[in-house]
């Protein structure tokens, strides 16, 4: 497909929602399977919502997630400035372009006014049918408007929609949507009192100059898709229109109604890719990154919300991903967002991650937990990784599962001692311990058959001695295969550990 370029553009209104971030990805898929460009326009018009440093967060979220920008506030392009809040010039003279074409006109009611409307008129709409009972230069004699506009009175420039149209919308995803626009109202394009447009004009403006070819964004913009047709034929642009896809909603994991916050709060999963701290209230949200995510497993169980490869791959990296996308395998209802399943994406992405790359994750989990691991190679780390790799589902589960190789126990599980300690295992373990010094080769294959044939030889329970073992070395009856364990920890450790339970546990009566 030919010069496809396409745009995300968010607000800086608080932090990325997952929502936000399936949009994003959807746009990415599109753009590189065909060549294309990915533009980031950070849409600012709303001043009076602007949260520091959420347009900081929206690119870093972005960029741990490999969703690559080709032009954007940092990265700069031809058709800059990529902030609405920097275009106010070109969006002026767009104004005035409409005002001379007589498709839009000024309207001064007060917020009072309007209020006051709404509730004199059920489902009061400033449309064709109501116009002319408010104040706007449609309704007020020219000379009346001009000493409003002398006197500074603020006002706002509304589209003027004609009744009585079909209005089609072609979706990619939907088909041909027909809207009749006596059901839409007169939007507001621009507001003097900030001089900044509105959504509707300057996504129209933006789309047209920054020659974006597709509009893929959320279910929620339908509503919308008529207005702006009709914005596209009011500037003579409709050869160069784009072509619209609505993306189905992120649904609830339970119940009914759109993926909200409250859902993630409520059931324990986050809903933003990075941990947020609100500036105001100093609250602090968690992040997929944060709670132990792969990128590639966010990016992966993403694209599947809505989406499919048309045969029951799943476990898809992203250039895979990148190579079958289809807005034709797109559902038109609602993605329920079962983050169960983003869990187990996880656990698939980390069995496929090498373990010296997980070593380097781990190391921060292990200095969180008191661990010096500038004495620990690389290498040391990522053999005690691969020995329980198949229990985890993040990286931090690494820590319990592996804490006994990088500190003795202390304590030892009452369970345990009650099950498997005996009057008679401390004397066992002595004999044990004799045993193990005597071991030349303390690798797992040559010291198991040595331990495994003393234990048969004097007849003793393999189970209680086994577990007893692994009770003085980890502290609990878990853990991986035992010989495993002794091989890394070494002959010194694991005889100096059984000396530690010996003289700590109590044996059970």
């Amino acid at each position: 497909m030919d010069n496809v370029r396409v745009r995300f553009a968010p607000s800086p209104t608080g932090p990325l929602h997952i929502g936000g971030v399936r949009t994003a990805l959807y746009n990415y898929l599109f753009a590189r399977q065909n060549g294309g460009k990915m533009i980031l326009r950070i849409e600012d018009t709303d001043s009076q919502r602007f949260v520091p440093g959420a347009e900081e967060y929206i690119n870093e979220s972005l960029a741990w997630l490999g969703i690559n920008i080709d032009e954007g506030v940092r990265e700069g392009g031809p058709y800059g400035p990529y902030k609405q809040s920097e275009r106010r010039d070109i969006y002026r003279k767009h104004v005035k372009t409409l005002m001379d074409a007589g498709k839009v006109y000024l309207a001064f009611d007060t917020p009072a006014e309007l209020e006051a409307r709404r509730s004199s008129t059920p489902n009061f709409q400033y449309d064709a049918s109501t116009r002319l009972s408010m104040r706007n230069s449609l309704s007020l004699p020219e000379e009346e408007v001009q000493r409003l506009l002398d006197e500074g009175a603020q006002y706002v420039v509304r589209f003027k929609v004609e009744p009585g149209r079909d209005v089609e919308v072609n979706d990619l995803i939907r088909g041909k949507v027909v809207i009749k626009s006596d059901i839409l109202d007169d939007k507001v394009l621009y507001k003097s009192a900030d001089d900044l447009p509105t959504y509707h004009l300057a996504n129209i403006v933006d789309d047209h100059l920054m020659k974006i070819s597709h509009v893929i964004r959320g279910e929620e913009w339908l509503p919308s898709a008529p207005l702006h047709v009709l914005l596209y034929e009011a500037f003579g642009w409709t050869d160069t229109m784009p072509k619209f896809v609505h993306l189905p909603l992120l649904l609830k994991p339970d119940g009914k109604g759109k993926l909200s916050k409250r859902d993630g709060d409520r059931l324990g999963f986050p809903v933003f890719p990075l941990e947020w701290h609100d500036p105001k209230s100093g609250d602090i949200s968690s992040g997929y990154r944060e709670s132990g995510y792969l990128p590639q497993a966010v990016v992966n169980f993403l694209a599947l919300l809505g989406w499919n490869p048309g045969d029951d791959t799943e476990v898809m990296p992203m250039e895979e991903l990148i190579s079958k996308f289809s807005f034709d395998h797109c559902s038109k209802a609602g993605a329920k967002f079962a983050f169960e399943k983003g869990k187990w994406f996880n656990h698939m992405y980390l069995q496929n991650t090498d373990n010296l790359t997980l070593a380097q994750l781990f190391r921060p989990v292990l200095n969180t937990n008191g661990v010096d691991t500038s004495i620990l190679s690389d290498e040391y780390i990522a053999s005690i990784i691969n020995l329980v790799k198949g229990r985890i589902n993040f990286v931090n589960d690494l820590w319990d599962q592996t804490r006994f190789f990088f500190m003795a126990p202390t304590e030892y599980a009452p369970k345990d001692i009650k099950k498997r300690w005996s009057t008679e295992t401390p004397r066992i373990m002595e004999e044990l311990i004799v045993l193990l010094q005597s071991t030349t080769d303390f690798s797992s294959a040559s010291a198991e058959p040595v331990v495994i044939n003393w234990i048969t030889d004097h007849g003793y329970h393999m189970g209680n001695v086994m577990n007893a073992f692994r009770l003085a070395i980890v502290g609990e009856c878990k853990g991986p295969h035992m010989f495993d364990i002794t091989e890394l920890l070494g002959k010194d450790e694991t005889i100096s550990r059984l000396r530690a339970a010996i003289g700590r546990i109590t044996p059970a009566e």
